[in-house]
C-alpha cells in the first residue's frame, strides 16, 4: 500500500551519494520535498534537477529542504550533483525499497514493452513527518518544478 496525504513518512529514508544515512528526524521543522525521479543525467530529470537547484534558495526561505531520490548508484548522483552543481542530497535506493514503500516503483510502458520503473513523484513532508502534499507523475513540471511547489 502507497503511502499517501496524512500518512507519517519513514524514519529511515536511505543512503545518500557519500554513504551517510537520511532520516526523516535529520529534518524535523523543516518542510522536505522528497521527489523520485527515474534515472540522472537524463533529459527530464535533469531539468527536473536544474528547476530545483536554481529555485534552492527561494525554496529554503519558505522552509524547505530537497532530497531526490532514484535507484541509481551513488557514484552516478555523485557524478550528477558534480556535473549540474546541485546543492541537495540524492538517495541511492538501487533496491528500490523507498520507491516501494512510497508507491512509486511500478510497471510502465514503452514502446509497447512493459518493464519496471520509477514514477516521477513528489512527495511534501511537513515538519513533523506528515505526507501534505504529492505532486503526482502527470503533474510534475519539470521544467518549474520548484515554482510548482512554491506557488500551491
Amino acid at each position: 500500500m502507497a503511502l499517501q496525504i496524512g500518512d507519517k513518512a519513514p524514519e529511515i529514508l536511505g543512503t545518500d551519494q557519500n554513504g551517510n544515512p537520511v532520516k526523516l528526524s535529520d529534518f524535523k521543522g523543516e518542510k522536505l520535498i522528497l521527489y523520485f525521479y527515474p534515472k540522472d543525467n537524463t533529459s527530464g530529470c535533469t531539468a527536473e534537477a536544474c528547476s530545483l537547484r536554481d529555485g534552492y534558495k527561494e525554496l529554503k526561505d519558505a522552509g524547505y529542504e530537497v532530497v531526490g531520490v532514484s535507484k541509481d548508484s551513488a557514484k552516478s548522483h555523485q557524478n550528477f550533483i558534480s556535473k549540474q552543481h546541485l546543492p541537495f542530497s540524492l538517495i541511492a535506493d538501487t533496491d528500490t525499497q523507498l520507491q516501494q514503500l512510497f508507491g512509486v516503483w511500478a510497471e510502465k510502458k514503452l514502446y509497447g514493452k512493459t518493464y519496471m520503473g520509477t514514477l516521477r513523484t513528489t512527495f511534501i513532508i511537513n515538519g513533523e513527518g506528515v505526507i501534505e502534499r504529492i505532486i503526482g507523475p502527470k503533474e510534475v513540471k519539470t521544467k518549474d518544478h520548484a515554482n510548482q511547489i512554491l506557488n500551491k
